[in-house]
């Protein structure tokens, strides 16, 4: 079950993040399911026989993961049922179904299968680049563990510049007054991008693979995430605008943001025979190299 496995993952990282663990015995307090029960879910030993409790062990790990709430019906797809709910489909097939995940969920699921490639080609429009390295973060731990071995990886991505006056985030009360909110955001685009070339780079030097990581900046802030595989898929999601509190340096700023925290990503695959699937990948990789080669620009870190 590789999306239950995507969101575990996802949870686990977002609670280290906040100096806590995910642990099999913490999940069994919470919901009550068995630690064995649920260690076969994460490892995919055993299908999930109880759709009600299966769906309250992903409510519980999508808001540890601060992500939307699941939808059921999605979640639902993976337990077919006969008289009682029981078995979940096979993962690769479930998957194929499912167009629509969780951004987070969806697109660490399609990451880890591209890395399977012996040529692995990802471009990505983004906004911080948190969702890409978290997502990346799981292929490369499966590089070092020795279950894959692509012979070179390319990634592409595109970040706002830090020169333009963002969209979003902006307070709401002195929208041109939001050094703080810019200032914030640099600092997350930075470590996210950072985060990642450093890790695609080690395997350069760890296991010789042809590694090449490029950043560019555009002068415009994406109101929409892209991520384009091996150039046969391409996952889609809107950001979405919420008003939230942020607290930087002590001072509570309430602020407009957006992002694919709550919105569903859409994958398109042209491998799959969908005359309009094919016609989106395409399109998407000639919009993307037509930004890279125009109108963006080196993206500087300082």
């Amino acid at each position: 079950m590789r999306a239950f496995t995507d969101l575990w993952d996802a949870a686990r990282a977002r609670l280290a993040a906040e100096g806590s663990s995910l642990t099999l015995v913490r999940v069994h307090r919470e919901t009550g399911v068995p630690v064995a029960t649920l260690s076969d879910w994460r490892t995919g030993n055993h299908a999930p026989r109880d759709a009600d409790r299966f769906l309250e062990v992903v409510r519980l790990l999508s808001r540890w993961a601060e992500l939307p709430p699941p939808n059921v019906r999605q979640w639902i797809q993976l337990v077919e049922k006969t008289g009682e709910a029981r078995a979940v489909r096979d993962t690769s097939a479930a998957n194929a179904d499912i167009l629509w995940l969780p951004s987070m969920v969806g697109l660490g699921d399609r990451i880890s299968t591209g890395f399977s490639a012996r040529q692995v080609e990802v471009d990505a429009l983004c906004v911080t680049g948190q969702t890409l390295a978290l997502a990346i973060a799981r292929p490369v731990q499966d590089i070092h563990a020795g279950r894959i071995r692509p012979e070179s990886i390319g990634v592409r991505v595109l970040l706002p510049s830090r020169d333009i006056s963002l969209a979003f985030p902006v307070s709401v009360e002195a929208p041109e007054s939001d050094d703080p909110l810019h200032s914030q955001w640099l600092i997350q685009r930075n470590t996210n991008a950072n985060s990642l070339r450093t890790a695609l780079l080690s395997l350069r030097r760890s296991h010789g693979i042809d590694v090449q990581v490029s950043f560019r900046a555009v002068p415009f802030t994406p109101m929409a995430e892209l991520y384009l595989i091996n150039g046969t898929e391409a996952l889609f999601a809107y950001c979405m605008v919420s008003r939230r509190e942020e607290t930087i340096d002590d001072t509570l700023h309430d602020v407009f943001d957006a992002s694919t925290d709550v919105s569903l990503q859409r994958r398109f695959n042209s491998g799959e025979a969908l005359d309009n699937d094919t016609v989106f990948v395409e399109q998407s990789h000639l919009w993307f190299n037509s930004i890279w080669e125009t109108v963006s620009a080196d993206l500087s870190f300082y």
